[in-house]
């Protein structure tokens, strides 16, 4: 799909474009967005992608799985860009971050299994590279962090321009205060990125349960203009142009099959998260000598 070449108009989109259905599921709070959030992304060989990075994935997912690690992550592969998965782990502080890393560090049945599947991985990838990311509640909007239903993630990252933070700031509140006016039932988390990468950049992430509720965001563009009125649409426009220095938008989907998440969202969305990790391909048999 071709994106509005505006800037005024893809920040709108991007920051309210969750379908109406999605934001009235709430799941009782599973998995709500977390306070710090660590995203590993792995760019692919040509050819590498789909089943063989599958099952690579898998030996991290049952190394998890056999020292029954409450680190779980969620994995998505790029449906635009270039080819690469993402890896999001959640955890409630730097410290709890550290405390993983840690634990990890002190298993070393765990930590060899660790080691021998980023070998196999490893094979596979052009390149590795490790972010992380706070939360900013109060940039976010309507966002339970629920899990169950969703399919895909829009993620969208701006990139300020240095001093500029607060027209950032003043353009985000025009956004949320036109939504809430407007569409209240739009949703989206934002992360501000705190190491791995050039600073000020911020990360807006928009859980979709389908592609189709991108159609439904660009129907509801006008809403959010009448909301927003002709002065209100003035300067977000000035504010957006002397804060943003670039914008990417991708589209992401979760892939269950090189994801370690907890039971309790299989037994909340079994026909997409009951599944085993694939098997691990198996090793090659050597060709035994003949006999004289």
């Amino acid at each position: 799909m071709k994106r509005l070449s505006s800037i005024l108009l893809g920040l709108a989109l991007v920051f309210g474009a969750a379908g109406r259905a999605t934001a009235q599921e709430n799941s009782g709070g599973m998995h709500a967005p977390p306070q710090v959030l660590t995203i590993v992304r792995e760019y692919l060989k040509p050819g590498k992608s789909g089943s063989p990075h599958a099952r690579t994935e898998s030996m991290f997912v049952k190394a998890m799985g056999a020292a029954k690690s409450p680190s779980y992550y969620l994995g998505m592969d790029s449906l635009t860009g270039k080819s690469r998965s993402l890896f999001f782990t959640g955890y409630e502080s730097f410290a709890a971050w550290e405390k993983d890393l840690q634990s990890q560090q002190k298993n070393p049945t765990l930590s060899a299994a660790l080691d021998r599947a980023s070998v196999a991985d490893g094979d596979l990838l052009e390149s590795y590279e490790e972010s992380v990311w706070v939360y900013r509640a109060d940039q976010s909007y309507n966002q339970t962090g629920a899990l169950p239903g969703i399919r895909y993630f829009e993620l969208e990252s701006f990139t300020v321009k240095p001093g500029h933070e607060e027209d950032w700031n003043a353009a985000v509140k025009l956004v949320k205060d036109a939504y809430a006016k407007g569409l209240p039932d739009a949703h989206w988390a934002m992360y501000q990125l705190a190491a791995g990468g050039a600073t000020p950049t911020f990360l807006v992430i928009t859980p979709r349960k389908s592609l189709s509720e991108i159609d439904t965001a660009f129907a509801e563009g006008g809403k959010f203009m009448s909301a927003l009125g002709p002065d209100g649409m003035k300067k977000l426009s000035e504010l957006s142009a002397a804060s943003i220095a670039e914008s990417h938008t991708n589209f992401l989907a979760i892939n269950p099959a090189i994801s370690y998440m907890d039971e309790a969202l299989a037994k909340a969305d079994p026909d997409f998260w009951g599944h085993k990790p694939m098997p691990a391909a198996a090793p090659k048999k050597e060709k035994a000598e003949p006999k004289p």
